[in-house]
C-alpha cells in the first residue's frame, strides 16, 4: 500500500489517502476469462514511467510496470519506489509493480520488503531440482506478505541484463514438467520458452513460436498464468529511426505484431517489453541531436522521447494486447 497526504477540497487540513499497488491476481484472472494480454513494461527513469502509465491510463488498461535488478541499480529502489508511488497517486487504473528476473532469494526479498506486489525469481539455468527449490523459497516468503510470484521453466536465448544465454544453451519448456513444477513450487504464475528471445536480434529467419507447446501448457494448467519474456516487435521504424541518426543496429529483428496478438488469445496473460523502449527512447534522442545539433537542454530531447514510448505503449495495448478499456 502507498499513502500520501493530499489537501481536502476546503484545503483546511490534510488526509491520508491510501492509494493500494495492487497484485497481478485480479489482472490474470480477468486475462484468462476473457482472452486478453496485460503489458509488462519494463522502467529505469521517469519519462518511462510517467510515458507508460500515461497511455495506460488513456486506454483505461491495467498495467505491470517491472524492474530488472540492474535497473534497480541504475536508478535505486527508493527512487523507483517515490516515483511509482507518484505515478499511482495520478492514475486510476490498476497498476503493479513486478520484479523481473530477480537471480536469488535475496534480491527478490529486498523487493517484498521494499512494496513491490509481485517478484520473479528466475532459477531457470538450474537443473529442474535446484529451481523447483529456490522457486519454493522465494514463493514461502512472498506469499507470507501477500506477494504473488512468476517463475520461469525453460531457457530463452539472447541477451538483455542480467540475462545472457547462447542459443545452443536455449531449451523449451517441457509441458510435464511446467505442470509438476507448478504443483511443487506453488508460485502463481509461469514464464515459458516457447521460442522467443531477449534483446534486439530474437530472429535469423522467419519469426516462429511453438504454439503447440503453448496449448498443451495450458491444457495442462488451464488456471496458471502464462508469461511471454524477450517478446518486443523490435518495431522496424524505430530501428530506421535510429540507424538513419547515427547508430548501427543491423539486422535486428522483434516478434510480429499479429503472433503476439495470437498468444494473447490463446492463453498468455503477462507479456514483456523492453527492447522496443529503448528503441523508442534512442530513436528520438538521436533524431533531435542529429537535427537540432545546438540542444543541450535534456527537456528538448526527452520530451519527444517520453512522447515515443507512450505512443510505443498505446500501441501495444490497444493494438496488440488487447488490454484497452479492461481497467
Amino acid at each position: 500500500m502507498i499513502s500520501y497526504l493530499r489537501k481536502n477540497k476546503a484545503n483546511y487540513f490534510k488526509e491520508v489517502i491510501i492509494i493500494p499497488l495492487v497484485t497481478t491476481n485480479e489482472m490474470f484472472e480477468k486475462s484468462m476469462k476473457e482472452h486478453f494480454a496485460i503489458g509488462a513494461f519494463n522502467i529505469n527513469n521517469m519519462e518511462l514511467i510517467q510515458a507508460i502509465v500515461d497511455a495506460a491510463d488513456e486506454a483505461k488498461s491495467p498495467v505491470i510496470l517491472q524492474v530488472s535488478p540492474s535497473a534497480i541499480k541504475y536508478a535505486r529502489i527508493n527512487y523507483l519506489m517515490k516515483m511509482v508511488e507518484a505515478a499511482v497517486e495520478t492514475s486510476d487504473i490498476p497498476i503493479a509493480l513486478h520484479l523481473d528476473h530477480g537471480l536469488d532469494f535475496e534480491t527478490c526479498k529486498m523487493c517484498v520488503d521494499a512494496g513491490f506486489t509481485s517478484v520473479m525469481i528466475d532459477a531457470s539455468k538450474y537443473d529442474f531440482e535446484e529451481n523447483i527449490r529456490i522457486t519454493k523459497e522465494v514463493v514461502d516468503y512472498a506469499h507470507s506478505k501477500g506477494v504473488v510470484v512468476e517463475a520461469e521453466l525453460g531457457t530463452l536465448a539472447g541477451i538483455e541484463d542480467e540475462v545472457n544465454v547462447s542459443d545452443d544453451d536455449a531449451k523449451y519448456t517441457d509441458p510435464n514438467q511446467a505442470y509438476e513444477f507448478i504443483q511443487r513450487t506453488g508460485c502463481d504464475s509461469l514464464a515459458i520458452a516457447i521460442g522467443t528471445s531477449h534483446g534486439a536480434y530474437k530472429f535469423k529467419g522467419d519469426a516462429k513460436l511453438r504454439f503447440d507447446i503453448l496449448a498443451e501448457v495450458k491444457e495442462k494448467l488451464p488456471n496458471t498464468p502464462i508469461v511471454l519474456h524477450g517478446a518486443s516487435s523490435v518495431i522496424p521504424e524505430l530501428v530506421d529511426m535510429c540507424n538513419n541518426n547515427g547508430a548501427d543496429i543491423m539486422g535486428a529483428k522483434g516478434v510480429p505484431d499479429d503472433i503476439l496478438k495470437q498468444a494473447g488469445k490463446n492463453g498468455v496473460s503477462k507479456i514483456n517489453v523492453d527492447t522496443d523502449l529503448r528503441l523508442a527512447m534512442t530513436a528520438q534522442i538521436r533524431k533531435v541531436f542529429n537535427e537540432e545539433p545546438s540542444v543541450f537542454d535534456p527537456r528538448k530531447y526527452l520530451g519527444p522521447a517520453r512522447d515515443e514510448i507512450k505512443s510505443v505503449v498505446l500501441h501495444k495495448i490497444n493494438d496488440v494486447f488487447c488490454s484497452s478499456n479492461k481497467a
